[in-house]
Parts: C-alpha cells; sequence; structure tokens
C-alpha cells in the first residue's frame, strides 16, 4: 500500500498563495486552518528527541480526565512527577515533548477529540496514539510509506528508516543523528504494533478498533474531504485495512454514538457532529 507521491499526507504548497492545501480537487483546508485544528508542518518533530512516548502518556491519562487543561497536565508531569522522573530538567522536558506530540489542550480540535476517544477502547490506544503522532510530527511522517510497505513478516532494517530521513536531505542530518532519529521513529511503529522485536524488527499488524477508524475519518474530514473520499486518503491508509473493513468498524462507530454514517450503494456520508464547535467549522471553509 503505497502512500501519495505528492506528499505522504496530501499536503503540497501553494506558492501563489504562500500557504499549505491539501491535494485534491475539492479540498479546501488551507495550512492555517490544518494548524488551528492540531496538524503541524515545518521539517522537524519530537521524533528528534523521543518516541511517541506511549507509556507516559498512558500514565499520564490515568491520573487525569477529559476536562484537564494544559496547565494541570504540565503541573502533573512537573510538579507532581506522576511519571516518575528522576530530576526537574527530565520532567520539563518530558512535559515538552508530550505537548509537541500530541498538543495537550482542549482548545486543540484534534486532541480534543483524541482524548474523548482514549478512554473507550484500550486496546486501539496505541494505533491511535500513532494517529495523532503522525499529524504532529513532520519527521515521523516521512517513514510512513516505508512501514505501510512491507509486508507481515518483512523485516526492517535501521539504515532503511535512515534512508528515507536523509532522501530529501542527504546533507541535513549527521550520522549519528540520523541513526538516533531512525531508533525512535522504528521504536513508535514498534509501540503502534507494525513492528515487533527489540534488536531485529519485521512488519506485524496493528489492533485497529472503530476508535482508531473514527479518528482517520475526522483527520481527513479535517482536511477538507467528505463521502467516500473520507476512506481513501492517507490517514485511513495509516490504518492498512482494507476498505470494506474500514467500512464496518465505521459502522460499528456509528452504532456507538461516535459519528454519524449514513450508507447507501455507491453513496457514503459521514458526519461528526459534536466534534467541533461552530467557530471551527467555519475554518474547514476558510
Amino acid at each position: 500500500m503505497a502512500f501519495s507521491p505528492i506528499s505522504p499526507f496530501f499536503f503540497v504548497f501553494d506558492k501563489q498563495k504562500d500557504q499549505w492545501r491539501v491535494a485534491t480537487s475539492d479540498a479546501m483546508t488551507t495550512q492555517q486552518s490544518l494548524t488551528n485544528f492540531g496538524f503541524k508542518f515545518g521539517k522537524s518533530g519530537a521524533h528528534d528527541s523521543r518516541t511517541m512516548m506511549l507509556p507516559e502518556l498512558r500514565a499520564l491519562f490515568s491520573r487525569t480526565d477529559i476536562n484537564t487543561s494544559r496547565q494541570q497536565y504540565r503541573e502533573h508531569i512537573v510538579d507532581l512527577n506522576c511519571l516518575d522522573k528522576p530530576t526537574s530538567s527530565a520532567r520539563k522536558l518530558t512535559a515538552g515533548h508530550l505537548v509537541d506530540l500530541y498538543g495537550l489542550s482542549e482548545d486543540i480540535p484534534l486532541f480534543r477529540i483524541f482524548r474523548r476517544l482514549w478512554e473507550l477502547r484500550p486496546e486501539g490506544q496505541p494505533l491511535l496514539a500513532l494517529q495523532l503522532a503522525a499529524a504532529r510530527d513532520p519527521l515521523f511522517r516521512l517513514s510512513v510509506p516505508l512501514i505501510l510497505e512491507l509486508q507481515p513478516g518483512e523485516p526492517l532494517q535501521r539504515e532503511q528508516t535512515e534512508a528515507v530521513l536523509m532522501a530529501q536531505d542527504p546533507n541535513r542530518f549527521s550520522p549519528s543523528s540520523l541513526k538516533s532519529f531512525a531508533q525512535n521513529i522504528n521504536g513508535s511503529w514498534t509501540q503502534a504494533g507494525f513492528l515487533q522485536g527489540r534488536i531485529k524488527k519485521s512488519r506485524a499488524e496493528p489492533i485497529v478498533t472503530e476508535i482508531n477508524v473514527a479518528f482517520a475519518l475526522f483527520q481527513a474530514y479535517l482536511n477538507g474531504l467528505s463521502g467516500q473520499r473520507l476512506f481513501s486518503t492517507e490517514w485511513c491508509k495509516l490504518l492498512d485495512c482494507r476498505f470494506e473493513r474500514l467500512l464496518e468498524l465505521s459502522r460499528l462507530a456509528s452504532q456507538r454514538g461516535l459519528i454519524t454514517l449514513k450508507h447507501s450503494s455507491e453513496v457514503i456520508e459521514v458526519d461528526f457532529p459534536d466534534f467541533l464547535t461552530s467557530t471551527e467549522r467555519a475554518w474547514l471553509h476558510e
């Protein structure tokens, strides 16, 4: 399953308007709106320092609730040391990395819905964390095509990930940095269930649930897409499922009241009734 050769997640830069947009004919979402929703752009990301930090995220959420503010998250990490870090510096760095990767603010739509879905299916949490990390870390996004093109059981060498990272700019990273970044990225794919093995890694199949499909469809929706196009975006491809399985899980998500789904013959309608405020919905057409 190959990703778009234009860009890993349909993002292309419109030189005439000096802004990012989605690489589809009917999409209207601009870079500013995508940024408001919680997507991040650039060349660097949290994976230049850490993995997606799934154990820390789970520990943090086990001590907080969906109404926790960013400041309160920070207080739990830095002041209360809920993640059991050895020094004040380590606690502050951890807080910074988690904010970078996930946002940790209910004012960010992607994080707000991510946090709401998190509690519903623990088995879907590893992939859910990776879905949000992919939206917020441009460095990590570079590795997505590589992993999805691997067949189950096929080995992955660290050097393959390094090659992907330096493909666009061979002189950008030092050899030591490349090694560290590749290890972090491969570590996140392992945490999410796409890779297995501590040292020698090979492709595995992650657990995909209805919360993952609901979130992927929402990510595509924020990019200005609708209907059946939602299911063919890179956000759904990240789940590595056949269309029939995606549709089955989307029906389950609809039955649980997470989304609304109408499917008749070739027509598919998906909506997210309470995911966005009226102000946030207006961003879709700016």
